[in-house]
């Protein structure tokens, strides 16, 4: 008999532990809302910031790309002795269109690239106190702006 209540105790004793457990997993409603709460300040600290220097970044891409097709443009020029015309635009550094000396494509992939915002780039000859103008448009994709939609052009830093 003695046993048998040895076993009895212990069953009871194993089922009052579960209980335990069960009772003590996981977190309460008021945690989860405590760290979501601490998250979501984090994020409206930190966020501004971050979106601001994505949109620094976007501004930095863009000059570059114009630097580098500033590049192309003067190898264009020294080939063929002129920069191309307005309606030619940049695509002339991808096609020669049967031009002598033409030794293209001057860009890579035979393509020319959008602006980061994906506008295409305004290109202008002659340009305005240079032989050329390179214009990205900004965020908004038109002339003007402010901020993330100011025209990045080229010969500016």
């Amino acid at each position: 008999m003695e046993f048998q209540e040895m076993q009895v105790r212990r069953s009871s004793t194993i089922r009052s532990a579960r209980r335990r457990r069960r009772s003590e997993a996981g977190f309460t409603l008021v945690e989860i809302l405590v760290v979501i709460t601490i998250i979501g300040l984090i994020m409206a600290l930190v966020g501004p910031r971050v979106l601001n220097y994505l949109g620094d970044s976007k501004a930095k891409a863009a000059k570059i790309q114009i630097e580098s097709f500033s590049s192309a443009l003067d190898l264009y020029y020294l080939d063929l002795g002129r920069y191309p015309s307005s309606n030619e635009g940049l695509t002339a550094l991808t096609r020669g269109n049967n031009a002598p000396g033409w030794n293209g494509p001057y860009l890579r992939g035979g393509l020319v690239p959008n602006d980061p915002w994906g506008h295409a780039y305004v290109y202008r000859s002659p340009g305005q106190g240079s032989p050329y103008d390179i214009i990205s448009l900004g965020s908004d994709g038109q002339e003007g702006g402010s901020g993330t939609a100011a025209d990045i052009a080229s010969g500016t830093r």
